[in-house]
């Protein structure tokens, strides 16, 4: 198995700060963007509290598997969606405690997507709308389901297509990391093959850019590099309203 990876990340050209964070974590296959809210600094130390909790207990996880786990095991789930699970439970836990000890950070949080690739596949972890997509066989699907008032309202069919354009709270959120002191994960095992190109992005990327225009950058990536500056260069030609981060994850069987 062999991934090649490029993540970039973009204030955008509305914000005068960055409050997104992405990470990756060669060694333990794992990758992540968080985008944070809250204000001020706030959203931005939630973003890195959530990157920074995630890789220390896969860190931590991968040194003793005898390690206790500070939530108890879900038998309805594997090993891998167990721990992936329970890393961004536990970062959700931080963010929460620390907003609760500092008023300056009180309201903080953070949306959060990962992608684990194990021997059985590639697991995709997340809360909130950052989102996962697959390129495979020259279609881009996307891998999660936004955790937004929007998508809650377009599974309840209670808007037509002129109202989804017109919705007036499409940056609302209905579930977050920091919001409440439990939170649920959505975990996901996704089969893979020789070739499949996945995309992890914060909103500033997928709501800036339409799913076709994002399938059509990426269906050309030759430089994953290249590519992930060619669609924070897409989000900020169509105003750039947030902060953009993307991470390109390419897998061979080689």
């Amino acid at each position: 198995m062999r991934i090649e990876v490029a993540g970039r990340s973009h204030v955008g050209m509305k914000r005068n700060h960055n409050e997104d964070a992405f990470l990756v974590l060669a060694d333990e296959q794992l990758y992540c963007v968080a985008d944070g809210m809250g204000g001020h600094a706030s959203g931005e130390i939630a973003s890195r509290i959530a990157i920074e909790e995630l890789e220390d207990f896969y860190r931590r996880t991968s040194k003793d598997a005898d390690l206790t786990w500070p939530f108890k095991m879900d038998r309805a789930l594997n090993y891998e969606e167990n721990r992936l699970a329970t890393g961004i439970k536990l970062a959700n836990a931080r963010i929460f405690e620390a907003a609760g000890t500092d008023l300056s950070y009180r309201g903080m949080g953070t949306t959060i997507v990962s992608l684990h690739f194990a021997d059985d596949g590639v697991y995709v972890g997340h809360v909130g709308d950052s989102r996962a997509y697959c390129l495979r066989d020259g279609q881009l699907r996307q891998i999660t389901e936004d955790h937004s008032l929007l998508n809650d309202y377009l599974k309840a069919k209670k808007l037509t297509a002129e109202e989804i354009d017109a919705f007036p709270h499409k940056n609302v959120i209905v579930r977050a990391l920091g919001m409440k002191d439990t939170v649920q994960v959505d975990v996901e095992r996704v089969d893979v093959t020789d070739g499949d190109l996945f995309l992890l992005c914060s909103d500033g990327l997928s709501g800036m850019v339409h799913d076709d225009a994002l399938g059509e950058a990426v269906k050309a990536s030759g430089d994953l590099e290249a590519t992930c500056e060619k669609l924070i260069e897409l989000a900020n030609e169509a105003g750039g309203n947030d902060n953009i981060t993307c991470i390109l994850l390419r897998y061979s069987t080689d």
